[in-house]
């Protein structure tokens, strides 16, 4: 993980004793907004989830309203039924206005990236909530929060931190999946008939990525080749956007190393290995 540069210290508030770690975040949200991210967290991450038994899940700044984290947790129940999802906010009247809405596997803390909960969480996930921050600060907050999840071990990878960024209701997103060991892999998720084309997503690119986006960047190589490959696919347009997404993806593999296979191409969906995504120091 790139190394450590710790939080400005306007950003630790008071928590009853117990200091909070973070700033207040603009708080919108709508409903079904991360369908794409949690449909891939289920598919990619079911099986962890299942070995975990009793998996604590984080929804990390759920925002003004609990509609993501009662999303998660029936989108997760349906590959782990013994799922807890646990929504945690840094601003108390927000925790409030959620409370109404627990039920059994789920509840609403106040806190931040210190993640007040027991124990290790199995997945950790923060969806726009890093947008707001200075790009040196990412890697500090990526590390405090990595160091929360289940640590690897017994034939398990151990947790899963998913951090990235989308559009209001949802339709594009990127997300960076972070092992206990640091950052694995990039994902980029739209709904297709919306893409004029792939470098569209570069305005959700999560904070790690988004200034990066310039030549000599990888990320940049990367969008910049999934224009070309789009446009070389346009044939396949007759079919729909979905088969020429996916031709598309399937050139790029060439070049580029795409860790998952053409069921989630289908989805609208492409990951890649973070190594080759990383920025330049």
């Amino acid at each position: 993980m790139a190394s450590r540069t710790a939080l400005p210290r306007s950003r630790l508030r008071s928590g009853g004793g117990t200091p909070v770690v973070g700033t207040v975040t603009r708080g919108t949200t709508n409903p079904n907004r991360l369908r794409r991210m949690d449909r891939w967290i289920a598919a990619a991450h079911g099986a962890e989830l299942r070995r975990a038994g009793e998996p604590v899940v984080v929804d990390l700044g759920y925002g003004a309203a609990p509609w993501t984290a009662v999303e998660l947790l029936g989108r997760l129940r349906t590959v782990a039924p013994r799922t807890r999802v646990v929504g945690v906010e840094i601003e108390p009247e927000r925790v409030a206005a959620a409370r109404p809405y627990e039920r059994d596997g789920l509840v609403f803390r106040h806190g931040g990236f210190e993640v007040p909960v027991p124990g290790r969480p199995t997945l950790i996930r923060a969806a726009n909530v890093l947008r707001q921050y200075d790009e040196a600060e990412v890697a500090a907050v990526w590390e405090r929060l990595c160091a929360r999840l289940a640590p690897a071990g017994g034939g398990s990878r151990g947790g899963l931190l998913v951090e990235g960024t989308c559009d209001e209701i949802g339709r594009r997103h990127v997300w960076v999946a972070l092992g206990p060991e640091g950052p694995r892999t990039v994902t980029f998720a739209t709904r297709l008939g919306s893409l004029e084309r792939p470098s569209d997503l570069a305005e959700r690119l999560p904070k790690a990525l988004i200034h990066r986006n310039v030549p000599g960047e990888p990320v940049h190589a990367f969008l910049r080749d999934f224009d070309r490959a789009w446009a070389a696919a346009a044939p396949y347009a007759s079919y729909g956007a979905r088969q020429r997404w996916m031709r598309a993806v399937r050139s790029l593999t060439g070049d580029w190393p795409v860790t998952d296979a053409p069921g989630r191409w289908r989805q609208g969906e492409v990951t890649v290995a973070w190594e080759a995504l990383a920025p330049r120091n």
